[in-house]
This record gives structure tokens, C-alpha cells and sequence, in this order.
């Protein structure tokens, strides 16, 4: 069986967010707790795994995400990553329709090679500061956002691009302020720098301190910073060490996520799953 690692929403190797994918055969998933072994000893924020579905359904494959704690409901650079070696290897073409814990959710190829996202839109609700939230992220926030139910995030709003790149989070402390991570936001310092806003996702409840580039997060990325600029379609720059471009298209109830990925590991699984 192969394993691929993939570095999702950048366009060269060893930036981005990296992510394994396995393409499973036909049948079933693999019992729950094989499937997190394998995550685990991987040890990346996540690994996706990809079942083909009988053809005639709402969906093409079925695809689960996984950290090396815990299956995640959303995950977007897994998810890209998965349709890039769908798509690279001619397992699939066109518009490939996947079912997740989040519904429903298509991947579209483009013939620059990049690949586009139909994810649901993240609802926002304005939360006051859980206890200790300035504390363990090391900034005092100028607003805060519940994500919802499928993100789970914490929102956090700063005044500058600088405050977002300078966090050095206490992580245990952190890890108790929302349900999966923490989203830290700005605008960008420079306008002609080509992104409109940076991010830094934190999640370290689910096994990651932090995430390179988070493409479910700007699914709650987009509306809010759609709603600031007053345009939907946007560019964000995660502000990781690795560094990646999320272009995010909000389209109402659903957020279009566009990026390149690059295979850099193509190998083989020795023990069954």
C-alpha cells in the first residue's frame, strides 16, 4: 500500500503544510485504531485516508483525517493534499466529490496545475475571552470569534500583522481555551505585498502546537475578512516557519480554498492496516 507525503498550499517542496495521504482499496476503512496508529507514527498534523465508493452515490470517496491524537472533523490541506495525488496519479479528474464528517465536500483541478476547495462556510459569533486566553497566547486580542461546530476554533483578532508573527504561545495553558485550536489574525502590514491578512493557528488540544497553513481556518478567515474589506475574494499568508498562500473565495454559505501542492515522499506501507 503507498503513502505519499504531500506539501499542501505551497507550490515547492519542503514548505506549506505537509500532510501523509494513504489511498486505501476498495472495501471498507480500516479499524479506528489502525488508522490512528498510522497517523500517529507518521507524525504530521494530519493524515488522510481515502476510500473509493461504489460509483452511482452523492460521493466518489470517502475521506477521514487524522492528527497523531485524535480524527478531526475539517481539514483543508489534507484534503488538498488528497485530491493532488488523486489527480497526479489518474485516480481521478475533474470535479471529485468527497464524503467527510463535514458533509459533502468537492475538489476541482485546474489546468495550472492548482486545485480549488468547495468547503461550507464557518459561522461567526462574537465570545468574550475564555480565563487566561491573554495569557497563554501572549497578546490581548481586539475581538474574539466561536468558528462553530465542523472548525471549532477560537478566532482571535490582533492589531497588527507584527503582534501575529511575534506569539510565542504557552501551549498547556492554551490548549483549554477553545474545542480544537486557536486562529490569531491581522491585516497585512503591506498592502502590495500580495496577501491581504496573515494567520497562525494553534492546536494544541488536538495534538499540534502549530499548524504550518490551516485551510479550514480560513473557511472562518474569509467571512471575517470579507466583512472588513468589504470583498470576497482574498489572499491569506499563514505566518508558519514553512509559510503558505491560501486564495479564499467567499461565496456565501460555502468558502472556495485554492492552492498548489508538491509530492515530495512517495512510498511504501510495510505492515497492513
Amino acid at each position: 500500500m503507498k503513502i505519499r507525503i504531500v506539501d499542501a498550499f505551497t507550490d515547492r517542496p519542503f514548505a506549506g503544510n505537509p500532510a501523509g495521504v494513504v489511498i486505501l482499496e476498495p472495501g471498507a476503512f480500516p479499524e479506528d485504531d489502525r488508522l490512528q496508529l498510522l497517523a500517529s507514527e507518521v507524525n504530521l498534523s494530519e493524515t488522510a485516508f481515502a476510500l473509493p465508493l461504489p460509483p452511482g452515490g452523492d460521493a466518489d470517496w470517502a475521506l477521514r483525517w487524522f492528527t497523531p491524537a485524535t480524527e478531526v472533523d475539517l481539514c483543508g490541506h489534507a484534503t488538498l493534499a488528497t485530491a493532488h495525488v488523486l489527480h497526479t496519479t489518474g485516480a481521478a479528474s475533474g470535479t471529485v466529490r468527497h464524503a467527510t464528517r463535514s458533509g459533502v465536500l468537492r475538489t476541482t483541478a485546474h489546468d495550472d496545475g492548482t486545485l480549488t476547495l468547495d468547503f461550507p462556510t464557518a459561522p461567526l459569533t462574537p465570545v468574550p475571552a475564555p480565563p487566561g486566553l491573554a495569557d497563554a497566547l501572549g497578546a490581548t486580542p481586539l475581538s474574539l470569534h466561536d468558528t462553530g461546530e465542523h472548525v471549532g476554533d477560537l478566532l482571535v483578532e490582533l492589531p497588527d500583522e507584527a503582534a501575529v508573527r511575534a506569539l510565542r504561545p504557552d501551549f498547556t495553558a492554551l490548549a483549554g481555551c477553545s474545542r480544537r485550536g486557536v486562529i490569531a489574525t491581522a491585516p497585512a502590514a503591506d498592502p502590495t505585498s500580495g496577501y491581504d491578512f496573515v494567520s497562525r493557528g494553534f492546536f494544541p488540544a488536538v495534538g499540534i502546537d502549530e499548524d504550518p497553513v490551516t485551510g479550514s481556518a480560513h473557511t472562518a478567515l474569509a467571512p471575517f475578512w470579507a466583512a472588513r474589506f468589504g470583498r470576497h475574494d482574498l489572499v491569506g499568508l499563514q505566518a508558519s516557519a514553512r509559510s503558505g498562500l491560501v486564495r479564499a473565495s467567499l461565496r456565501g454559505a460555502r468558502t472556495l480554498l485554492t492552492g498548489s501542492a508538491v509530492t515530495v515522499i512517495d512510498g511504501e506501507l510495510l505492515t497492513g492496516l
